[in-house]
């Protein structure tokens, strides 16, 4: 019998990757592959994760992670962070076709009643609004202008922004968000346990006007919240290449499979 597998955040880490392949006994003639976002970075194994996942070819999807982008940034020029593991790909014979591909995954999929998007939405987006926002975000993304969207990291969401500073801070929605401040404005610089968000913040997906709409959200990013089910809302970033574990769902019957870190 077929199946759909929504694997967390990878990170780089393909031992594990191949682990949890082998768990859920995937098999690439019947079954298919979308994974949350941020396949790149700090993990030893980002060229083999971008070499397995380009060539699956259409049994697998994804949508782009902040780390996805970053290895485009560093590709176009940005700065290498301290914990970046990248140089491999940045070097490799394959990079440009690598990268090419790369550059052109979608920021969201959905399908049937499920949205795949790497960390979330902002609670008053419909899903028409977000997907119009993430079509925007691709665009630019395709024409080559992860430099001007890096270059406005910092740019916060707010409804009135217009041209590269609307599609900046709509990226960091995307890719970025965990937690909403009282008054509804991303707290995008938290990354801790949702019990310790600073007082009065919530997660984006409480409150979501997405999951009002019917829509189950399944994301990840979100590494202390870990594996998290709750109405509309799946996160699968189980936290793999800090020393957690790597996790994936069933999405025919929501069975959740994981398996522990393990490289080298």
């Amino acid at each position: 019998m077929m199946a759909t597998w929504i694997i967390g955040d990878v990170h780089g880490c393909f031992v594990t990757l191949k682990r949890l392949l082998d768990r859920i006994e995937f098999d690439p003639e019947k079954d298919w592959i979308i994974q949350v976002g941020d396949l790149a970075n700090k993990g030893p194994g980002t060229l083999e994760v971008l070499r397995w996942a380009k060539g699956l070819g259409d049994r697998f999807r994804m949508v782009l992670g902040n780390h996805d982008l970053h290895l485009l940034a560093r590709a176009a020029g940005r700065r290498k962070r301290k914990e970046d593991t990248l140089d491999l790909v940045l070097h490799a014979p394959d990079r440009d076709v690598l990268l090419a591909w790369l550059a052109v995954q979608p920021l969201t999929l959905s399908m049937g009643e499920t949205v795949v998007v790497h960390a979330g939405f902002m609670p008053s987006w419909s899903l028409e609004e977000a997907e119009k926002m993430a079509r925007e975000c691709e665009a630019v993304l395709r024409g080559g202008g992860i430099g001007d969207l890096y270059a406005r990291r910092k740019v916060v969401w707010s409804s009135g922004l217009e041209g590269l500073d609307r599609t900046a801070a709509a990226l960091g929605i995307l890719t970025r968000i965990r937690t909403v401040r009282p008054d509804g404005r991303p707290l995008l610089g938290y990354w801790g346990p949702k019990k310790d968000a600073p007082k009065g913040a919530k997660p984006w997906f409480e409150n979501s006007a997405i999951v009002a709409e019917g829509w189950t959200t399944v994301f990840g990013h979100w590494a202390t919240l870990g594996v998290f089910h709750g109405p509309g809302a799946i996160c699968l970033d189980s936290g793999c290449v800090y020393g957690g574990s790597l996790s994936a769902m069933r999405l025919e019957d929501g069975e959740i499979v994981d398996v522990e870190l393990r490289e080298g």
